[in-house]
């Protein structure tokens, strides 16, 4: 008998989009809003998880969105992009790098697994395109998703600035060969 989660790649319409930024609300609040002052949570989440800005990331050719459904409902989602600038040195080829941009599991999903499969799937599309890095930013301070990560075998190889409203934070640019 097989289960019923399914993982798939995104199809790029509107549906799918609208779907994408109600997940990312959710996840990206039950998260880090207790951490975070109120005002820049909402400034965030009203420019980055739009349904519009969502069909905009799906249709980027360079972008890949893996969800994973329970029966029709979407629990969780992995947007990769193909050719990451991230941690890299100046003048360097991006060619042959994948970022994991976002690895989001619904608040009631977290420690089922679910991260993991999201993880190695994402490994997978890496490997499919090619890639020989997967490269990756987290916040500081989200300590669960930076152990998480390093049970995958990223290394910390930098850090960069991340804007949430109008606080700038750090986060740390994560690095694992293939």
């Amino acid at each position: 008998m097989s289960s019923p989660l399914r993982i798939t790649v995104a199809k790029r319409t509107a549906p799918v989009a609208a779907q994408l930024a109600e997940l990312g609300r959710q996840t990206f609040q039950a998260t880090f809003a207790a951490d975070n002052r109120p005002e820049d949570m909402a400034a965030y989440i009203a420019e980055n998880f739009t349904p519009e800005k969502q069909l905009v990331e799906l249709q980027d050719p360079q972008t890949t969105f893996v969800l994973a459904h329970m029966q029709q409902e979407l629990v969780g989602y992995a947007k990769l992009a193909l050719n990451s600038v991230l941690g890299l040195e100046e003048g360097k080829p991006a060619t042959g790098r994948l970022e994991i941009e976002r690895l989001y599991v619904r608040e009631d999903w977290l420690g089922t697994g679910l991260g993991a499969t999201l993880m190695r799937r994402a490994i997978e599309e890496a490997r499919t395109h090619n890639c020989r890095t997967i490269v990756l930013g987290v916040w500081e301070h989200n300590r669960r998703a930076v152990e998480f990560y390093k049970r995958f075998g990223f290394k910390e190889i930098g850090r960069h600035a991340f804007q949430l409203g109008d606080d700038v934070q750090n986060d740390l640019i994560l690095r694992k060969g293939l």
